[in-house]
């Protein structure tokens, strides 16, 4: 999970159908315009559906004209979207009259006569303001960003991607509790996109809340219950924790996944041993060390594992257990010659195994590390 980063889906266009509005005699020629624009992409049609448009509205009749403005809002949005580049030279307040324009007719009661192309020129002012965002979110002014896409989100509150641009934003700016917050509402609607949930995940960690961290985790596996990024990240919380009981039930597909894993195979190890399940600790930890032996602490929990069991049985089978003891806990301090606790243990294992030359050893070697 760690090592996936969160990557910012750069989806800009929230409408592919095309204009929906009617013909008519008077407005044949602004039709025309946008049809010739949408068959050969040249602006020189949005510019004359644009001057057409404007022709029609002359008079105060003209400008309350609820049919002639709602054409007027399509040509402009469509250019305000399209033209990125302002090659049509319109004026620095051409988006700012957009917006209003849109305001204005979305509160007319009988705008509902026009759903399809108030829905198309809002999306076109949501896609500005996306892109506007974007711009400001590579020369890293998350502010801004963040401010674009939150106007976005009001002229396309169905985009629900906004909520992961908005989160990002607002995690870069170190805004954690707001980023958690967004991220939430993203897995509300969305629960199946796998990064949503690791960035929630990561959101609520950075802050301290392992227990939501742990619900948007619990919420994405049930979509995506093989996904292992997700897994690992709900196991990594668990041992945090030391909260084995909550592990071992994901150990097995934890182990399924990651055959040659020495890491996971010394946690699940770790796991069976706190559990007191000596024969699947015993199994894991030789597992480990087997896909490698260069690592301390497999070879040094066996080498407890066995001593835990030689103190609690008595004769032959407690002599067995503190001998193997001993064997891996030496094997221990040679991966680790200066580790105090594994020389502490091995005087232990020595001194109950009546081996006292071995035992003085240790302790004078104890005695330098610590300087005592």
């Amino acid at each position: 999970m760690n090592g996936r980063k969160f990557l910012l889906p750069l989806v800009m266009c929230l409408l592919s159908a095309s204009v929906c509005l009617g013909q008519s005699e008077v407005f044949k020629n602004v039709v025309n315009n946008l049809a010739f624009y949408k068959q050969k992409k040249d602006l020189k049609y949005l510019a004359g559906a644009k001057k057409s448009v404007d022709s029609l509205i002359k008079t105060h009749l003209d400008s309350i004209d609820l049919p002639k403005n709602v054409y007027k809002l399509v040509v402009y949005s469509s250019i305000a979207y399209i033209d990125s580049a302002n090659k049509l030279k319109q004026p620095a307040n051409f988006f700012d009259k957009v917006c209003k324009l849109q305001n204005k007719l979305a509160s007319d009661k009988k705008i509902y006569r026009f759903q399809p192309e108030m829905d198309y020129s809002r999306r076109c002012i949501a896609n500005v303001y996306l892109r506007q965002g974007f711009a400001y979110m590579r020369v890293t002014d998350y502010y801004n960003a963040i401010r674009s896409f939150r106007e976005a989100q009001l002229y396309a509150p169905e985009f629900k991607e906004l909520n992961a641009y908005i989160a990002y934003a607002n995690n870069r700016l170190g805004n954690l509790m707001d980023a958690a917050r967004y991220y939430t509402n993203l897995l509300k609607t969305d629960s199946t996109n796998a990064q949503y949930v690791e960035a929630a995940s990561s959101s609520f960690k950075a802050i301290g809340d392992t227990s939501k961290a742990l619900q948007a985790l619990q919420k994405g596996r049930k979509h995506l219950p093989d996904d292992k990024f997700l897994l690992l990240d709900e196991a990594n919380i668990y041992c945090n924790r030391r909260d084995y009981r909550s592990l071992e039930p994901l150990l097995t597909q934890l182990l399924d996944q990651n055959p040659s894993s020495a890491e996971l195979a010394f946690t699940a190890a770790n796991c069976y041993d706190h559990l007191n399940d000596f024969d699947k600790a015993e199994s894991l930890y030789l597992r480990s060390i087997e896909l490698n032996n260069s690592m301390f602490d497999p070879v040094y929990n066996l080498g407890i594992l066995y001593f835990k069991e030689g103190i609690s049985k008595h004769g032959d089978d407690a002599a067995k257990d503190v001998a193997r003891a001993g064997q891996w806990l030496e094997k221990a301090s040679e991966i680790s010659p200066n580790d105090v606790k594994c020389l502490q243990l091995l005087q232990m294992v020595y001194a109950r195994a009546g081996n006292q030359d071995q035992a003085d050893k240790i302790n004078s070697k104890l005695k330098l590390l610590t300087n005592q």
